[in-house]
């Protein structure tokens, strides 16, 4: 996962195994990331929320390590679920456009776990669009003088991971 301050690397395009590591590594509760243990028994132990799929911690290591590379869309559709994003992100059926639009979604709820940022963001609320744009310019001042990279494009869109928080 990546350290305090910057932005965990996503994996559009890549595999399957690469995209299952990304949303371990980032989505997940404060504190340490899920296990495949914890996962393969939330999912298998709650048949009527993940359409009935049995995962166990050795198939969710071969996913993730990629000794298994064509799981069903059952088993891609609950994990997607379990951790909050479309089942086309682990389905690969979402164009690079809309991958990138959910891992941006993921660094911002990674973003969010830091609760200076969280303050941050909930001060600014109810406050006018002027005085946030200038709040946004000064802040985008300073991540300038700190040689920080340009932040992702701004987006007035609902998430697209909308549905429920990640299990656990």
């Amino acid at each position: 996962m990546a350290a305090a301050g910057e932005v965990p690397q996503g994996a559009v395009g890549g595999t399957l195994a690469e995209r299952l590591g990304y949303l371990f590594a980032n989505m997940h509760p404060s504190g340490s990331p899920y296990t495949n243990a914890h996962v393969a028994e939330v999912v298998s132990g709650h048949p009527e929320e993940y359409g009935g799929v049995r995962l166990t911690e050795q198939y969710l290591s071969m996913l993730r390590n990629g000794r298994r590379a064509n799981p069903s869309p059952d088993v891609l559709r609950a994990l997607a679920k379990f951790f909050g994003v479309p089942g086309g992100y682990l389905l690969g059926d979402l164009s690079a456009t809309q991958a990138e639009r959910v891992e941006e979604e993921v660094r911002f709820l990674v973003a969010m776990r830091d609760r200076r940022v969280r303050a941050i963001a909930l001060r600014s609320v109810g406050l006018p669009p002027e005085v946030q744009d200038s709040l946004t310019t000064i802040i985008g001042q300073f991540r300038q003088q700190m040689n920080l990279p340009v932040e992702p494009p701004e987006s007035d869109e609902r998430p697209a991971c909308g549905g429920s928080e990640p299990a656990g």
